[in-house]
């Protein structure tokens, strides 16, 4: 790919990123390795009070990563309430078109926002409200990867996801999750195999990027890179049988 034909790709994905549609690239070729030959397929998962970065910025490393790999990718953002509007943090207003379909997904990536604002919409709302985490923990199966970011990871907690196994989070949420069973790691991105999470805000360019490093190959992960004139930042702690 041309940098012309690239750039005018990027411009695309910034507007899929406003649209909430589902990124693909139709020409992906199938790869020899397990479940590799057909589309990886990204959810991630929208509340009232989310905040803006961290939803926007995996989304779009998710949805240029296609043009770096021989994988298809395909990215969409869903709701548990089904289709509807999502009104984040600082005001903006985002149409989601899909519906809680965990069953359909290899990856749930979970953003975080409201947690120091008990009294608004986010995720203390959404743990008071009890439904987003019990769709969490019901959604845990084989070959699926749930992961989060920043105060997001509060959200696995209220599920029983993350008890005894070992997590991070944004740093004002770190005493809760240990309170709460986490096993607090000291790293930017934590990957136990099927439980991924990353810290603050920003934590969630390198919690895609390493998960597009993990799933689709380091060539992946250096052209996004490359792309977005950002490296990967912090250490990345993982268990001996990570995937």
């Amino acid at each position: 790919m041309n940098r012309r034909t690239l750039l005018h790709a990027t411009t695309a994905l910034g507007a899929a990123t406003l649209t909430a549609g589902t990124a693909t690239r139709a020409d992906a070729a199938a790869a020899a390795a397990p479940r590799r030959d057909r589309p990886l397929r990204v959810h991630v998962v929208m509340f009232d009070g989310v905040e803006e970065l961290d939803f926007t910025a995996p989304y779009e490393v998710f949805a240029a990563s296609g043009y770096f790999a021989d994988r298809e990718v395909r990215v969409r953002y869903v709701t548990l309430d089904g289709p509807r509007t999502v009104k984040a943090a600082y005001g903006t207003r985002l149409r989601v078109d899909h519906g809680w379909a965990p069953e359909d997904a290899d990856l749930l990536v979970v953003p975080g926002g409201g947690y120091a604002r008990r009294e608004d919409p986010g995720v203390w709302a959404e743990i008071r409200r009890g439904s987003l985490p019990r769709a969490l923990a019901a959604a845990a199966r084989p070959d699926l990867t749930v992961s989060a970011l920043c105060t997001g990871v509060m959200l696995l907690s209220a599920a029983g996801l993350t008890t005894g196994r070992p997590c991070t989070t944004h740093h004002r949420a770190r005493a809760d999750l240990e309170r709460q069973g986490g096993v607090l790691k000291n790293a930017r991105v934590v990957d136990d195999g099927d439980l991924v999470t990353a810290g603050g805000v920003t934590s969630g360019l390198d919690l895609a990027l390493w998960l597009v490093r993990r799933e689709l190959g380091a060539d992946a992960a250096v052209g996004l890179e490359e792309m977005l004139e950002y490296e990967a930042r912090g250490t990345v702690w993982t268990a001996r049988n990570s995937r």
